[in-house]
């Protein structure tokens, strides 16, 4: 008897114990061991380590605080209750159940981890006005918008992890365009409400969303001439928001969740430290307007590991703001890896621009696959951005079926450059303008062990007469069922080096016009001047 009662209470020591380690407030995520150190190893610039968020070992249900998973009732209140709750506290877990939950905005304060169960799902509503309009930024310039879905601002050690799925309804607040329809499904589409341009080529949710749009002509989706409150709630529609809203935050983890039908950018972080973004799923429509997977502005210390991206527009984004409000900023995107990433569909599997006027540098991309991208490695900037693309590091990219150009240089983004096809000399464009803050200069490339096949062009160069693109690296490449080879335009120091493309049908797979000091397999070719020059790689 002696020995059972000695037993218990060493039983019951033991659970205490226990109980008492798991609310211990030095807990953490276990991010910290799921990233392993030697990915900064091979790295070909200096870089600190990106810090993980840790949290208490205290947590909630957002079922605590009255959210209700019917598939109809509004959980704004219950899940933001939850994690102000949670904040107040000092930090922890707000645990969203498996279920359907419908919610307005969400916004993540400090020492909190929003961790969704499996089969969590969060619709958002589809009722606009519980999007309040705000001052923020989009596309790189300062303006107004509505709320996001997800967002916080100014917050630290923050992190949205586990298995569920984030909705965020974007069908009722995007544009669509008729020639990215079938004919029935567009059909569908104007049955179901809302209007059509006089065109008939693009559908809206509303009126209000057309009249912002043809009020947005030409001034990158912002309405010109509104002024009062009023008006801009007359064209909430028009003013569709990122789904995940993360600004000037520390120690950010997003970590193994879904997010899915975002109403423009799905994931954008804006001037953050220590982001990392790890088994990440992001499913947007293949027709979705300004449906960027992940666009990563003016951040410092990213980690872009182990993600599935499927976008309406470009995949995985490199951005610092855009003209003079990027260059008022002046918060470069740098010390960002970029590893063992999937991206399908999209405008372009890895992207830098055109958004890039505070400058990007030091980043590395390795180990990605790209599947019908229209674009694979994509650089785009124009006149006018100012700013410096530097330090980039490329390697062991596969691609397939990629409509357009494999890997592309492309100053004049949105117009056409000499050379080009529909470039017109006869309208004084070809007179160059002088170098100024706001030209962008791209330089100090190095792209090596690629392999593509099946694209409309193998690569293209497009730079600035005034400012080259200079010094690019492309070692041991290879492009298969081209319709066009290279062909390099306005570029100075160009180094290729094991180079191969085959062509569907005939023609030279190489052609150089307005370029400088181009080494190929160790024979430079210094001066290419405005005669073509073709040869075979």
């Amino acid at each position: 008897m002696t020995n059972l009662k000695n037993t218990s209470t060493l039983l019951i020591a033991s659970l205490f114990a226990l109980s008492s380690c798991c609310n211990s407030s030095t807990s953490s995520t276990g991010a910290e061991q799921l990233i392993d150190p030697a990915i900064y190893s091979s790295l070909p610039f200096q870089m600190e380590q990106v810090q993980q968020p840790t949290f208490p070992d205290y947590s909630v249900s957002i079922v605590d605080f009255g959210a209700v998973a019917d598939g109809k009732t509004i959980n704004t209140k219950a899940i933001n209750d939850a994690i102000k709750h949670v904040n107040e506290k000092g930090g922890g877990k707000v645990i969203i159940p498996a279920g359907l939950w419908i919610s307005g905005p969400i916004q993540l304060l400090s020492n909190v981890n929003l961790y969704t169960d499996k089969n969590s799902l969060v619709l958002f509503s589809e009722d606009h006005s519980l999007y309040p309009i705000i001052k923020t930024s989009f596309e790189g310039l300062n303006t107004t918008r509505c709320t996001s879905p997800l967002w916080a601002n100014g917050a630290e050690n923050i992190a949205i992890t586990g298995y569920g799925t984030f909705d965020g309804n974007g069908d009722t607040w995007r544009p669509t365009k008729k020639e990215k329809l079938t004919e029935n499904q567009w059909k569908k589409l104007v049955a179901s409400g809302g209007v059509v341009d006089e065109a008939g080529r693009i559908w809206y949710p509303s009126k209000a969303a057309l009249e912002g749009s043809i009020l947005s002509k030409g001034n990158f989706n912002v309405p010109r001439g509104v002024e009062t409150q009023e008006d801009w709630e007359y064209f909430r529609d028009w003013l569709r928001p990122v789904l995940l809203s993360f600004i000037k935050c520390n120690k950010v983890l997003l970590e193994g969740v879904t997010f899915k039908n975002s109403p423009a950018w799905c994931l954008h972080p804006l001037s953050c430290n220590d982001i990392t973004i790890n088994k990440v799923t992001v499913s947007n429509p293949w027709y979705s307007q300004n449906g960027d997977a992940l666009d990563l502005e003016s951040c410092n210390r990213a980690l872009i590991i182990n993600n599935s991206f499927d976008a309406g527009d470009d995949g995985i984004c490199i951005k610092s703001g855009k003209d003079k409000d990027g260059r008022e900023r002046g918060e470069p995107c740098q010390n960002v890896i970029v590893k063992n990433n999937i991206v399908l569909h999209g405008h372009g599997g890895f992207v830098v621009g055109s958004e890039m006027s505070g400058g990007v540098k030091n980043i590395y991309v390795d180990n990605c696959t790209f599947m019908g991208t229209d674009v694979g490695l994509r650089f785009k900037s124009t006149r006018g951005r100012g700013g410096v693309v530097e330090n980039i590091h490329i390697s062991n990219i596969n691609m397939i079926n990629i409509p357009n150009e494999a890997l592309i240089f492309n100053l004049f983004y949105g117009g056409k450059g000499p050379g080009e096809a529909g470039y017109d000399d006869n309208k004084g464009a070809e007179i160059v303008p002088p170098v100024t803050e706001e030209t962008p200069c791209f330089k100090d490339i190095y792209i090596k062990d690629v392999v593509c096949n099946g694209a409309g062009r193998a690569v293209y160069f497009n730079g600035l007469p005034e400012m080259r693109i200079s010094n690019i690296n492309m070692e041991n490449m290879i492009v298969t069922n081209a319709n066009r080879g290279v062909e390099l335009s306005q570029a100075d120091g160009v180094n290729i080096n094991n180079v191969k493309v085959s062509l569907k049908g005939e023609g030279k797979t190489l052609k150089m016009q307005n370029v400088a000091n181009v080494t190929i397999d160790g024979k430079k070719y210094e001066n290419v001047a405005n005669e073509a020059q073709e040869l075979d790689l």
